[in-house]
């Protein structure tokens, strides 16, 4: 057993809990794993040569049992070399689309693969931190919700976006949460983790190729009557000279998604 998985371990929850005690580790999210759990996580990545090898390092740094599924969206500038050294053909695949079809192709993609009781998105940048796993595989081994995402606007530890960027993001969650039927605070969030049944069950509608997949995701999910629950993480905003790819247009996206999914229910 490696370090990290360690701390997954009975004995290791069992020493925290004669330390703390139950209560505070609950709190903590310290909890053991299934013996036979998997969680698949699914990385669409774009021009992230400098970035995807941390973050496949920081996913391993968790000691979750995973399947990393990487997926090159046509990147240009040698990610796919990258990628081609991190697959090895079990915990990480790796697959390619010759040309860029955006975010919401890759996860489609990404699905035919997955083999996780659980799946979550990650970015192939460093905005979001994998060690926040915990705090939402937590609730849905526990029953306590089906669907678990994470929001960037209810933990401390959080790099400050610009005003507009916020504005905008609290807008469409908003208009998406009185569309779609469920009160949300971060609906755009990278960090949604599904029960795979959940995502196989809607696999065949989804349609959208770019950012328009988070609003479908949603409205898809909270038609079949699933629960939803939302846990703070941290979040270190990049800016566009850093390679965020996020721009108006897919703002504008965003807002027909909701029109499409939420109000006319395609």
């Amino acid at each position: 057993m490696s370090n990290a998985a360690h701390y997954w371990s009975r004995d290791y929850v069992a020493q925290m809990q004669a330390l703390l005690g139950p209560d505070a580790c609950r709190k903590l999210a310290i909890y053991e794993l299934p013996d036979s759990f998997l969680l698949s996580v699914i990385v669409p990545v774009y021009n992230e040569r400098d970035t995807v090898a941390g973050v496949v390092e920081r996913l391993a740094s968790t000691g979750i049992p995973m399947q990393v599924i990487l997926v090159d969206d046509g990147s240009q500038d040698g990610t796919g070399d990258v990628l081609e050294g991190l697959a090895d053909g079990q915990g990480v695949l790796a697959c390619r689309h010759e040309r860029n079809l955006g975010k919401g192709a890759a996860i489609r993609t990404a699905l035919g693969s997955v083999k996780g009781d659980l799946v979550v998105i990650q970015d192939a940048d460093r905005e979001y931190d994998p060690s926040d796993f915990r705090y939402l595989i937590q609730p849905l081994l526990s029953g306590e919700a089906d669907v678990a995402y994470g929001t960037r606007y209810g933990h401390y530890d959080r790099q400050l976006s610009p005003w507009w960027h916020q504005a905008v993001n609290g807008l469409i969650t908003w208009l998406a949460s009185i569309a779609i039927g469920i009160r949300l605070s971060d609906v755009e969030t990278c960090y949604k983790m599904v029960p795979r049944e959940h995502l196989a069950a809607i696999e065949s509608d989804l349609r959208e190729n770019r950012f328009g997949i988070e609003i479908e995701l949603t409205a898809r999910l909270a038609r079949r009557g699933l629960r939803f629950t939302e846990r703070p993480i941290r979040y270190q905003h990049r800016w566009y000279g850093e390679g965020k790819k996020i721009g108006w247009k897919d703002g504008v996206g965003a807002l027909w998604c909701i029109l499409k999914y939420g109000l006319l229910r395609r």
